[in-house]
């Protein structure tokens, strides 16, 4: 998934050696906010410019543009995919101007960085490194020396000061502010009915004959009569389970909510009673005994259990919110020149 970072968070990015988060209620409570549909974006020459952009005279290279995308597409676990291309580039090309504008202005304004500081930096991270010689090489790889890097991060910590310091006095949630967004969006904040279940899966491959089909059901049918005769659900998991992730745990899948397993498995969960074993269940991973351990009902996930998430997500939304009008007000008052 390729998202294109808020203002207040590209430094990270950009030296890299939602929009706004969703508020997480206890149990995965729902997130506030429908994504809005997106504008159209200008296309993307298939042949880039060696001169992205300029900022008050200075260059933004293709260099630094495909940089910028390599990082992005690192995080994200592969290229960026054709029908992104265009918003994808647009978006990093309007962040690497925003950090650009921020970075004169933290020098404009002369903010320090205290040597301490830089260097607590550059210990953090190495220490994301398993040792020093993988940093080196890391630095090598990149074509980049620890002196690069430590001025990088002087940067990075200057332009964060100066936002912190530009709108700290802004984004501050006052109680009645949480509580009015929690009466505004009551649908964000419902939990769907919940299911506790263990199960016994003898698995049969995607593919297989009857043959192969009628050997695993003959084993299912005996451990469920192993079941029905009282010995332990979780012990006979343990042993012939073939759910790696759940038989070590004796068959127990935790909570889940309605749709989150496959069709059958999930229809059969939702209808038992708690305590109670189902029959054979058949999906496309195989044959599966299923018992359901306990139910929650639906419910409005109270305030004052989600009050702290919609806290921070109101300031990280007006942090964002100020960001933007920060660096809005910044290229109002400069030169901005974009050659794509």
């Amino acid at each position: 998934m390729f998202r294109v970072l808020p203002l207040i968070a590209v430094f990270a990015l950009l030296s890299a050696c939602s929009t706004t988060p969703p508020v997480e209620a206890r149990d995965q409570a729902a997130a506030p906010g429908a994504p809005a549909a997106e504008a159209p974006v200008k296309p993307v020459p298939a042949q880039l410019p060696e001169l992205m952009a300029r900022v008050n005279g200075e260059p933004i290279s293709k260099a630094e543009f495909e940089r910028a995308v390599q990082t992005m597409e690192g995080r994200a676990g592969g290229p960026v995919p054709s029908e992104q291309r265009d918003r994808v580039y647009r978006g990093v090309l309007d962040q690497l101007i925003g950090y650009r504008l921020l970075t004169q202005e933290s020098k404009t304004r002369k903010v320090a960085v205290p040597d301490a500081e830089v260097e607590a930096r550059i210990t953090q991270i190495r220490g994301q490194f398993p040792s020093e010689d993988v940093f080196m090489q890391m630095l090598e790889q990149r074509k980049l020396t620890l002196d690069q890097v430590r001025a990088d991060a002087r940067q990075d910590m200057a332009v964060a000061k100066m936002i912190q310091d530009e709108i700290a006095s802004k984004v501050t949630v006052k109680p009645e502010q949480v509580t009015d967004f929690y009466e505004k969006n009551p649908d964000q904040f419902k939990q769907a009915e919940q299911v506790r279940a263990s199960h016994i899966l003898i698995a049969f491959p995607e593919k297989a004959d009857a043959a192969a089909k009628a050997t695993a059901r003959a084993k299912a049918e005996q451990v469920l009569k192993d079941v029905k005769a009282g010995k332990d659900f979780a012990a006979l998991a343990k042993q012939h389970s073939q759910d790696p992730g759940s038989a070590v745990n004796g068959g127990d899948l935790g909570f889940f909510q309605q749709g989150q397993m496959v069709g059958p498995f999930n229809d059969v969960a939702f209808s038992l009673a708690p305590g109670n074993t189902s029959e054979i269940v058949e999906t496309n991973f195989g044959y599966h005994i299923i018992r359901v351990v306990e139910k929650k009902a639906g419910r409005t996930v109270p305030l004052e259990e989600v009050r702290p998430q919609v806290e921070q997500f109101l300031q990280n939304k007006n942090r964002d919110d100020q960001t933007t009008a920060f660096v809005n007000a910044l290229k109002a008052k400069g030169k901005v020149e974009v050659f794509i």
